[in-house]
């Protein structure tokens, strides 16, 4: 912590920091907080919520996947599952359709660009895209400045479907051929959905894809239990996407 530049820190920040028993995890909050200047409310939220164990970057951390390109930015940092999304104001029992989860994000962006992570701008909601058989709306796009590319959510309130990958798919390709500059990197389609499937990990084309990911959201703030048992069970179906086993 000594060595890091942490000139906009205050002692509440290190007070809270301090009670993070993983070093790496501490050193990777110090690092953040500072250079996202977190307020210590945030960062409070943030440990609380397991930000660190969430990033997909930590799950490759823990495998023998191979390492990002050292001169690039590694897209598993800013994909995080579960994603925790209590600002939305459900409940955990909360009945709600599509619509409404997609207007609850973007009335609270702010907190959901926060979740997100470094560098999402928002771009546009129900982006329609045409084509000579139809016309197609992607749920939520985003674009990431330290990616350089684009970042699009679907949102589902339903486990994850076969359906719903062949769907993201579909609009990742799309956008890449009609939208994306040539400057831009490949374009990341992630599904929020309220469950994940090894199933579909291992056998669709979700599998050994670096562009279509799946995460579960909780739109409610999980028990401390809860969240680590999430996490554990998400980083399960991410080392099953890439074809690994614990």
């Amino acid at each position: 912590i000594v060595n890091t530049r942490v000139h906009n820190l205050s002692w509440s920040h290190f007070r809270s920091i301090i009670q993070v028993a993983d070093p790496k995890a501490r050193e990777w909050y110090v690092k953040e907080a500072s250079e996202q200047m977190w307020s210590v409310r945030t960062l409070n939220r943030n440990i609380g919520t397991q930000y660190y164990g969430r990033r997909m970057a930590c799950v490759r951390e823990g495998s023998a996947l191979p390492a990002p390109d050292v001169e690039a930015n590694d897209p598993l940092e800013y994909i995080k599952s579960p994603v925790v999304a209590e600002f939305l104001g459900f409940r955990k029992d909360s009945k709600y359709d599509e619509s409404q989860l997609e207007q609850a994000l973007i009335d609270h962006l702010q907190q959901f660009i926060m979740e997100l992570g470094r560098g999402f701008a928002f771009v546009d909601r129900q982006k329609h895209i045409s084509t000579d058989t139809g016309d197609f709306y992607i749920d939520l796009v985003f674009y990431n400045i330290k990616l350089k590319r684009y970042v699009l959510f679907e949102l589902k309130t339903h486990p994850l479907t076969h359906a719903d990958v062949g769907q993201l798919d579909m609009y990742v390709r799309m956008y890449d051929d009609l939208v994306k500059d040539e400057n831009d990197n490949p374009t990341i389609g992630i599904l929020l959905c309220t469950e994940t499937d090894k199933v579909l990990a291992k056998y669709s084309v979700l599998n050994g894809s670096e562009q279509l990911f799946a995460a579960k959201y909780m739109a409610y703030m999980p028990t401390e239990e809860e969240l680590s048992r999430e996490i554990e069970q998400q980083k399960r179906f991410f080392l099953e996407q890439h074809g690994m086993e614990e």
